[in-house]
C-alpha cells in the first residue's frame, strides 16, 4: 500500500501532466510532474519520492545512451577531446564564482557555500556537505532549484532558438522491437545500475546501464534504443524526482534558499554563456550539443533533453560525466583539507 506522501506525489505528478497536455505545453510528461510537485510543495503538502522504482526508471536513460554507442560513434570520440579538455576549467569557474556568490551575497557558511556552488550530483554534494558541517536542507533546495531552472529554460530555448521539435517520439514503440531485445535492455538497466552502485560509481543509475548497454551494442546484441514507452515513463519519474525535492518548503526557505538558488542560476548562466560562446567561436561544434554539454544541469535531466532534442547524446553525456568526476574530486579534496575537524 502506498504511503500518504507517495500517493500525494503521484497524484500531483499526474495532475500536473494532465494540465500540461491540456495547455499544449512543451514536454508534458517531464515538466508536468515537476510543476505539480512544486505546487504541492509550496502549498505545504507532504510528499515522498517513489524510491528504488523511480531510480530504476531513470536507468533507461543510461540504456538509451549506451544503445547509441556504435563502432561509428567510437571512431568519433577523439573529436570530443578539444571540448572535454575545457570541462575542468568550466567546473572550477562555476564553483569559484558560485562560492563567492553564496558567501558574500547569500551569507552562507563556508561549507554550505562551497557545496552549494559545486555543480555536481545532488546526492554526492549532500553527503560531502553534511560531512563538512554544511546545511543539508539548504544544499538540497539550492541544487534542486539549479536543476529545475535549467530544466525548464532549456526546452523553451531549444524550441524557440534552434527550432527543435520536442514532440517527436524518442524511439520506436515496443511492438516494433524483438521481445528478447526489450528484455535484455530492461535487464541491462537493472544490472548496470546495481553493479555501478556496488562499485560506488558516480551517477550509478545512468553510468552503469550506459556502460553495460554500450558493450552490448558494440557486440551487436542490442541494435536499438529502449522502446519509446520506456523513455516516456522515464520522463515522468525524472520530473517527479526534481519536484519532490521541494517537499515541506517554508516561506523562510523560499525567501532565503530558493531565492539564493535563483540568484546562483543567474550567475552560473552567465559563466556558462561565456564558455559556450567561446567554444562555438573557436571550435567546429553543433550549437545545441555545446549548449547542452556546458549547462550545469542534472546528469539524467540533460541526458534526457539531449535524447528528446535529437542531439548527440554521447557528446553531451561525456561532458557531463567528466564534469561530475571533476566536481567529486574537488569535493573530496575540500572535505579532507578544508573542512576536516
Amino acid at each position: 500500500m502506498l504511503s500518504k506522501g507517495r500517493a500525494t506525489v503521484l497524484i500531483a505528478s499526474t495532475v500536473g501532466t494532465a494540465a500540461f497536455f491540456l495547455l499544449s505545453a512543451p514536454l508534458p510528461l517531464l515538466l508536468g510532474p515537476m510543476a505539480g510537485c512544486l505546487v504541492v510543495g509550496l502549498a505545504g503538502g507532504s510528499m515522498q519520492g517513489v524510491g528504488l522504482f523511480g531510480i530504476f526508471m531513470r536507468s533507461f536513460l543510461g540504456v538509451a545512451i549506451g544503445a547509441s554507442v556504435t563502432p561509428e560513434l567510437v571512431s568519433r570520440l577523439p573529436g570530443f577531446l578539444p571540448t572535454l579538455a575545457i570541462v575542468p576549467l568550466f567546473a572550477a569557474a562555476v564553483g569559484g564564482v558560485g562560492y563567492a556568490f553564496f558567501r558574500r551575497v547569500a551569507g552562507y557558511d563556508k561549507a554550505t557555500s562551497f557545496f552549494s556552488a559545486m555543480p555536481g550530483g545532488l546526492q554526492d554534494m549532500l553527503i560531502f556537505g553534511e560531512a563538512a558541517g554544511g546545511s543539508v536542507r539548504t544544499l538540497s533546495l539550492v541544487h534542486a532549484t539549479r536543476v529545475l531552472v535549467i530544466f525548464v529554460l532549456v526546452p523553451v530555448a531549444a524550441t524557440r532558438f534552434w527550432g527543435v521539435d520536442l514532440t517527436n517520439p524518442p524511439g520506436r514503440p515496443a511492438s516494433d522491437l524483438p521481445p528478447v531485445e526489450v528484455i535484455i535492455m530492461a535487464a541491462s538497466g537493472l544490472v548496470g545500475w546495481l553493479g555501478a552502485e556496488r562499485l560506488r560509481i558516480p551517477g550509478a543509475s545512468i553510468m552503469g546501464p550506459m556502460v553495460l548497454t554500450a558493450g552490448l551494442s558494440l557486440g551487436g546484441i542490442v541494435n536499438s534504443r529502449p522502446p519509446a514507452e520506456f523513455i516516456l515513463a522515464a520522463q515522468f519519474f525524472v520530473g517527479m524526482g526534481v519536484g519532490v525535492k521541494y517537499a515541506g518548503v517554508t516561506m523562510k526557505e523560499i525567501r532565503t534558499d530558493i531565492l539564493a538558488g535563483l540568484g546562483y542560476c543567474v550567475v552560473v548562466g552567465a559563466v556558462s554563456a561565456l564558455f559556450i560562446v567561446a567554444i562555438l567561436r573557436s571550435a567546429d561544434a553543433n550549437d545545441i550539443n555545446v549548449v547542452l554539454a556546458f549547462l550545469p544541469g542534472g546528469q539524467a535531466e540533460m541526458a534526457l533533453i539531449a535524447i528528446l532534442a535529437g542531439a548527440d547524446a554521447a557528446f553531451v553525456v561525456a561532458h557531463h560525466m567528466l564534469r561530475l568526476v571533476c566536481v567529486i574530486l574537488f569535493a573530496q579534496a575540500a572535505s579532507i583539507r578544508l573542512f576536516r575537524g
